[in-house]
């Protein structure tokens, strides 16, 4: 599949659907400065706002509302995190902007990490760019990098940021498998032969986000290959690096292939790692010529994060690793309270090697619903939050993405108001009355 402008659930652009939505509402249609603009002219709609609404709508008519859909870490930040944060604000100059590419002690702590985690070398000067969050990263890549009408293989489904980076930067989009299997190569090869211009870069996700696969180091080694034979880049999500629960496998890098830093960036995050998601730190980290391009873009964009953030980050990368342990331990615990629980209502959980996440098939009966209606009838329901697939990409459709962010407590009282609502049946099929309407 090839994205350009992106198309509406009614066909036409999403700039043919706002005109449409004026016209229908008896509203001038958008002329002039009214008019959409470029760029938001190649976004689709936010698929997530119908389940948005119906979760809002149940809240204000009390109902107790079990947010299983977005990736937000509810885990406290490490206690010597938040020490370096106190420690450090107020002192002399913090206060004043910093370094877009990071300070250095930094870039250092992350050169650090990646030889300790990975065994791989990166010069902390040329090789690795703070950024605010791996999202911000990723977006400002492809900024870096796009000309317009430049093509980028990404996964469907996938993170969002991993295909709209790219289609705002005015790049166009072709879709490959998730799964990190041969038939992704042969997708892939697929994809070239029938692209114009040639691919400027492919883009992976392992952990991957919403699908939770992992890929493995002869994976990465084939990817490598695929991408020298090609002359492409390869940009590789690695925000849930730490987030695994096979202790004896922990998700390798794709720089551990030698070689790979030739044609590879790799970003990844603090957020989950040490539940910093709303510090806004992450990392680009990889070929010399793409850090330096982004690192120019940035320049332009920002001063980087705010310094005692930079600082606290330092320490928690070069701290103690407990907390890393702790936090996987959590997440492993909630992830077999998941998938016992709603296994026992009904819902079978294929159980997730990695990532805070679980990607679910429908059940069965509901299947005819698409997952978009099937979330929407959930948190009507059963007061269930889980994030529709379609949200990911048009391959995604089928399925939920359940984000493990509340206690197992929590966790086992949603599976009761899954199981009520799956016995419901047809009943819910048929008969849908929302919580926001019950007296």
């Amino acid at each position: 599949m090839i994205m350009g402008e992106s198309e509406s659930a009614c066909g036409g652009t999403s700039a043919n659907l706002s005109l449409k939505i004026c016209v229908d509402r008896g509203l001038p249609e958008l002329k002039g400065p009214m008019e959409e603009f470029y760029r938001i002219r190649r976004l689709p709609p936010y698929v997530f706002e119908q389940v948005n609404r119906a979760k809002a709508a149940a809240r204000n008519a009390g109902a107790d509302i079990i947010d299983l859909g977005m990736g937000n870490p509810d885990l406290p930040t490490p206690q010597h995190v938040l020490d370096k944060l106190k420690e450090t604000l107020g002192k002399p100059r913090t206060d004043r902007y910093s370094a877009s590419r990071g300070i250095p002690g930094l870039r250092r702590a992350q050169a650090a990490y990646y030889d300790r985690r990975f065994g791989v070398k990166l010069n902390p000067e040329t090789q690795i760019v703070a950024t605010l969050g791996s999202k911000e990263g990723f977006a400002n890549v492809a900024q870096a990098i796009t000309a317009p009408g430049d093509v980028v293989l990404c996964p469907n489904p996938s993170y969002p940021i991993h295909a709209f980076g790219f289609l705002m930067a005015g790049g166009v989009i072709r879709s490959v498998p998730s799964e990190p299997t041969p038939q992704f190569f042969e997708a892939c090869e697929r994809a070239i032969t029938h692209s114009i211009p040639k691919p400027l870069a492919l883009v992976v996700c392992y952990p991957s986000n919403p699908t939770a696969y992992v890929a493995s180091l002869d994976f990465y080694r084939d990817l490598v290959a695929f991408a020298k034979k090609h002359d492409i880049f390869v940009l590789s999500d690695l925000a849930y690096a730490e987030v695994y629960f096979d202790d004896k496998n922990p998700p390798p890098s794709v720089l551990q292939v030698p070689g790979a830093i030739d044609v590879t960036v790799e970003f990844t995050s603090m957020s989950k790692t040490f539940s910093m998601a709303g510090w806004r730190m992450g990392f680009a980290v990889g070929n010399e010529r793409i850090i330096a391009a982004l690192a120019r873009v940035k320049s332009y964009l920002d001063y980087g994060a705010f310094t005692p953030i930079q600082v606290a980050a330092t320490a928690a990368l070069n701290g103690p690793e407990d907390c890393i342990r702790e936090m996987r331990d959590t997440y492993r615990k909630r992830r077999d309270a998941l998938v016992e629980s709603f296994g026992r209502a009904g819902w079978e959980i294929p159980p997730p090697e990695a990532s805070m996440f679980a990607w679910v098939p429908l059940p069965e009966a509901f299947r005819s619903l698409g997952s978009m209606q099937f979330a929407t009838l959930l948190v009507e329901k059963s007061g269930v939050v889980v994030s529709p697939g379609v949200g990911f990409g048009e391959h995604g459709d089928g399925y939920v993405r359940i984000a493990m962010v509340e206690n197992e407590q929590r966790i086992r009282q949603a599976a009761r108001g899954v199981r009520r609502f799956l016995e419901s049946g047809i009943e819910t099929l048929h008969n849908v009355v929302p919580l926001a309407n019950r007296r």
